[in-house]
């Protein structure tokens, strides 16, 4: 019996097949171009960050590494759930645009989603200034898996929500610990590790509590 998520996947697919061959290319391209894309930007945040507080570098090297977190989540989740790929279950659907994964590859929920999710959130997090291109970036990449044919709907959605979501927690929980660790980083007598951390930035609080030296008894 069809679902509505079987006719809004019939719906998508058949909108890709009308579109022009250009088009469709384009949308194959960016299912991968955009994870590498968060990855240059992960890159660039890092480097941003190096130069700002700890804090500020804590959250920038963690975007990748939550990010990591929410794909091993999310395989996790398609192991146990094993949902069927749409492209050999619905019935009356347009062949996919790309090749249909093999048999094993399950698909719920959506890795690439998941992984867009956790990267959006995360890089806006540690670059908030960037918020308005990760995210619609995020929920192209999800449209773009639908579109090629090979994941539901409720694939994406689910698996931009659950990389948002731990993005966000894992983010939230580990800063302070993190920015700890690079602050003793950026005291270290190891040179890689001190580039790596980063010189840091001016921290005009630092003083103000401290009292004038004319005032001084």
């Amino acid at each position: 019996m069809d679902t509505m998520d079987d006719d809004l996947y019939r719906d998508v697919t058949d909108f890709a097949h009308d579109t022009p061959t250009w088009f469709q290319h384009l949308a194959e391209v960016w299912t991968e171009l955009g994870l590498l894309l968060f990855g240059v930007l992960f890159i660039v945040a890092w480097w941003r960050a190096r130069r700002g507080d700890p804090r500020a570098l804590a959250i920038a090297v963690l975007a990748p590494l939550v990010t990591a977190v929410a794909y091993v989540c999310s395989e996790v989740l398609k192991s146990a759930i094993t949902e069927e790929r749409p492209c050999r279950a619905v019935s009356g659907a347009l062949n996919s645009i790309v090749e249909c994964p093999a048999y094993g590859d399950w698909s719920f929920p959506s890795n690439h989603s998941t992984i867009a999710g956790a990267a959006a959130v995360g890089l806006a997090l540690a670059w908030p200034r960037i918020a308005a291109l990760t995210l619609p970036m995020a929920v192209l990449m999800g449209f773009s898996r639908v579109f090629v044919g090979v994941h539901y709907p409720h694939d994406v959605a689910v698996g931009l929500l659950l990389g948002a979501a731990l993005a966000f927690l894992l983010v939230r929980l580990a800063t302070r610990p993190v920015a700890r660790v690079a602050e003793t980083m950026r005291g270290s007598s190891t040179g890689v590790v001190r580039w790596f951390a980063g010189p840091g930035g001016p921290t005009p609080n630092a003083t103000s509590h401290r009292r004038p030296a004319s005032h001084r008894r």
